[in-house]
């Protein structure tokens, strides 16, 4: 259909709210850990999970960049970074909040997604088209 956009702008679009919204919790999260919470311990999981999801969520957008320069793979990569943060991030604010330690043993796989986002994104790169 002619003036419609290309197939998969609704999904990055998607994402990148996503992604304006975990960066607006990322510095609601930083803020409460430096300002709300005496514990060191505490502080250092809310700052890890901030600057992580902060770094992430930034990440999808320049997915969106990548992907609109032709590296389509990046559209792999964002969910990945998303998902990242989802696990990562959030289960470091669950404990940082005083929520059970065992989560901390899921924060890896939050840290692999964030891993294979990256290298998804690196794949992309290679296909952007060169002026």
């Amino acid at each position: 259909m002619e003036g419609s956009p290309p197939e998969g702008v609704g999904l990055m679009r998607l994402w990148m709210i996503l992604a304006a919204l975990g960066g607006l919790a990322s510095v609601g999260f930083g803020a409460f850990g430096a300002h709300g919470v005496s514990d060191p311990k505490l502080q250092g999981w809310l700052r890890t999970g901030a600057e992580y999801g902060l770094a992430h969520c930034l990440a999808v957008f320049a997915c969106a960049l990548v992907w609109q320069m032709g590296g389509a793979r990046a559209a792999i990569a964002a969910p990945l970074f998303l998902a990242g943060v989802a696990v990562f991030s959030s289960s470091l604010y669950a404990m940082g909040l005083g929520g059970p330690r065992w989560l901390g043993a899921v924060t890896p796989i939050g840290g692999l997604a964030f891993m294979a986002g990256w290298l998804v994104l690196a794949w992309a790169a290679t296909a952007v088209r060169q002026s």
